[in-house]
């Protein structure tokens, strides 16, 4: 899935004096606290951090509240996705005129009817295609493109237009079977290379008797 990067960064936490008893709680407070928003700095919504110090050195900044700053180095897990990028959601929500999916277990995501390739036809609880066995119903994860994401309420407005999206089991489906045909071709031909090479062997021996 698009959407995710990994990204390090070296970082300056401003702690109060009244957290010096504990600074690394304070640090990884401070961290927890960006988790799940979208962070101009980071370019994205944070997911997951790991941090160290640099340094046990603290640098006080002036100002009748003498915070101190401590270096951090971090790697930083991050989700910003734009448009024409493809994610995967588990469905949720269907309806005669949109589908709600959950994209990671924390952001929304909705598409309209206008958005639905016309292959499809709307069932009760169930989108299916006017020919062939691709459907999507409460539960199936699908795959889809991004039109548009909303920084504050981490929505994303998504289509199904493009023929590579729709139900992930379903669009994977084919290259499994393909692959798996290969390796049955590819084992059936050594067995055949395998036979045929101990027929010669039982020519070559009967040959060898017969000139005897």
């Amino acid at each position: 899935m698009e959407g995710l990067k990994v990204s390090d960064a070296e970082l300056v936490v401003y702690l109060h004096p009244s957290k010096s008893k504990n600074v690394s709680q304070a640090i990884f407070g401070e961290l927890s606290s960006m988790l799940f928003k979208f962070n101009e700095i980071f370019d994205g919504v944070l997911l997951a951090y790991s941090a160290s110090t640099e340094d046990e050195l603290a640098k006080i900044l002036p100002g009748l509240n003498p915070y101190f700053g401590v270096r951090l180095q971090a790697r930083l897990l991050l989700f910003y996705p734009k448009p024409d990028m493809l994610l995967e959601g588990k469905v949720v929500k269907l309806g005669l005129q949109t589908i709600h999916t959950i994209v990671l277990g924390f952001s929304s995501a909705t598409i309209i009817e206008e958005d639905i390739r016309d292959e499809f036809s709307y069932k009760v609880f169930m989108l299916a295609p006017l020919i062939g066995t691709h459907k999507i119903e409460i539960g199936t994860v699908i795959r889809f493109v991004v039109k548009s994401f909303d920084e504050e309420t981490l929505h994303i407005t998504g289509s199904l237009a493009s023929p590579h999206t729709g139900s992930i089991s379903w669009l994977d489906k084919p290259v499994e079977e393909s692959s798996n045909t290969k390796k049955r071709k590819g084992y059936e031909m050594e067995n055949e290379d395998s036979l045929s090479l101990k027929t010669d062997k039982k020519k070559s021996k009967k040959h060898s008797s017969d000139s005897l």
